[in-house]
């Protein structure tokens, strides 16, 4: 499973070629861009720097863990909302706000709503960092779960709707005659159906296909029996 096939794009036109981690600066102020710029290249990550949040709304998803460096002081910026809405479209890009000044209740409510940190400059390069850093290990486990998730939505999407209908009353923990029970067909049937649920969900075991049902849209799983 490639995160071309997860976020939908082309990964000619958008993978960067050394597949490093992307830190997104977003800052109105030119010496600020340039400075963390160069302080985030010599660390071996790719930056990418915009004057505001447009542009950055504009790029699309990178194909690699990465995170937003983003100036909360930036003119009609409403850090809440927005932070919904990268939340909601970009999820693997968590933000670390910088600003000239840190109200409480503006740093509160962006911890609160999943900010990684709340800088007020001027900062230190390694608090910074270590902060960027985080970022980028939640960016990669939110990717890994994204790739997982729409691997087993693929293995899922092979399984004929009986099959779907042995899946969900295996794992919901019926045995094969009480399975063949509710369907109204034979066990040898049953074991059959079974067999190629695990196999086309890639499961080894009845508590591998149990997690994986937990995984799944519930909607998905759901029980239909005419």
């Amino acid at each position: 499973m490639s995160l071309a096939h997860v976020f939908g794009q082309d990964l000619s036109q958008h993978c960067a070629s050394n597949c490093a981690p992307i830190v997104f600066v977003v800052d109105n102020d030119i010496s600020v861009r340039e400075s963390l710029d160069q302080l985030i290249c010599a660390e071996g990550w790719q930056a990418e720097t915009f004057e505001s949040i447009g542009e950055f709304l504009a790029r699309p998803r990178p194909l690699v863990p990465s995170c937003l460096v983003l100036d909360a002081s930036l003119p009609g910026l409403n850090t809440l909302d927005l932070q919904k809405r990268i939340a909601r479209e970009r999820p693997e890009v968590p933000i670390i706000f910088i600003s000239v000044c840190g109200d409480i209740r503006t740093t509160v409510e962006a911890m609160k709503a999943g900010a990684v940190d709340f800088l007020v400059k001027p900062f230190r390069d390694d608090v910074l960092l270590r902060s960027i850093r985080e970022s980028l290990e939640r960016s990669r486990a939110v990717i890994d779960r994204e790739v997982s998730l729409h691997d087993l939505r693929d293995c899922y999407a092979l399984l004929t709707p009986r099959e779907r209908q042995v899946m969900a009353l295996v794992v919901s923990g019926l045995l094969n005659k009480q399975v063949a029970w509710e369907l109204g067909i034979g066990e040898s049937t049953i074991k059959a159906h079974r067999g190629q649920v695990m196999q086309k969900m890639k499961a080894n075991s009845i508590a591998d296909l149990v997690k994986m049902a937990s995984s799944l849209d519930p909607a998905r799983c759901a029980i239909h029996l005419a």
